[in-house]
């Protein structure tokens, strides 16, 4: 039922992230629930930095995925950020706040490790929520963030899923070439450490389905 990935197809109205999200929260489950959002859990998992006894900030939380990881991992504190009502009312995290990414109401250095999760698509300029993301985090602080891949995008992928009354939607979403998140991060004053790709087993397309930023402050 849920779906965050399908072939275009032009009887699908697309929706903007904040409609799409006041329909999907209350089916939207607190793990990675289809494929991509699998590889793109495995991705980033391989480049988690240790959590324990850190402020981490989920960025873009949803209904806690990442948030919650942290919380299993020993962080001793988690903060969800989003701008759904819907969604943060289905997050479990104790400490959430409603707001953008492009102004995050935290004071600057305030945050040891920063996770935003397939997030980065859905704004069209990375470049606002980069800098506050280097403004809040701590001196030699930890970004990581995932986003559905523009080559996926270009071969007609799009974000996905099947609202309560049986019909299928698009979401609002801007693809973002690797080169270009890597100069805005860049200008916002964070360093690459690194970029990696991966694609979804089995899927009938090899082109990588989702990309992965590790950023320092």
């Amino acid at each position: 039922m849920r779906r965050i990935l399908t072939r275009w197809r032009r009887s699908r109205p697309t929706l903007s992230n904040c409609e799409a999200y006041a329909r999907w929260a209350a089916s939207y489950p607190p793990y990675a629930h289809n494929a991509l959002m699998r590889s793109e859990e495995s991705l980033m998992r391989r480049h988690f930095p240790d959590f324990r006894g850190c402020v981490v900030l989920d960025l873009a939380c949803g209904t806690g995925r990442y948030g919650l990881i942290a919380v299993e991992q020993g962080a001793a504190r988690v903060i969800g950020c989003d701008t759904s009502p819907d969604m943060l009312t289905a997050n479990p995290l104790p400490h959430r706040v409603l707001a953008s990414s492009e102004a995050i109401p935290l004071p600057s250095g305030s945050i040891e490790i920063v996770l935003c999760g397939l997030a980065l698509g859905h704004l069209p300029d990375p470049r606002p929520s980069l800098d506050e993301i280097n403004r809040v985090l701590k001196p030699g602080g930890t970004a990581l963030i995932s986003d559905f891949h523009p080559a996926l995008y270009q071969q007609g992928g799009r974000r996905s899923f099947q609202g309560s009354d049986g019909r299928s939607y698009h979401v609002e979403h801007y693809p973002h070439a690797p080169e270009a998140v890597r100069q805005a991060a860049s200008l916002a004053g964070l360093q690459v450490i690194a970029v990696e790709e991966a694609s979804v087993p089995g899927a009938p397309s090899p082109e990588p389905a989702v990309i992965i930023y590790q950023l320092r402050g």
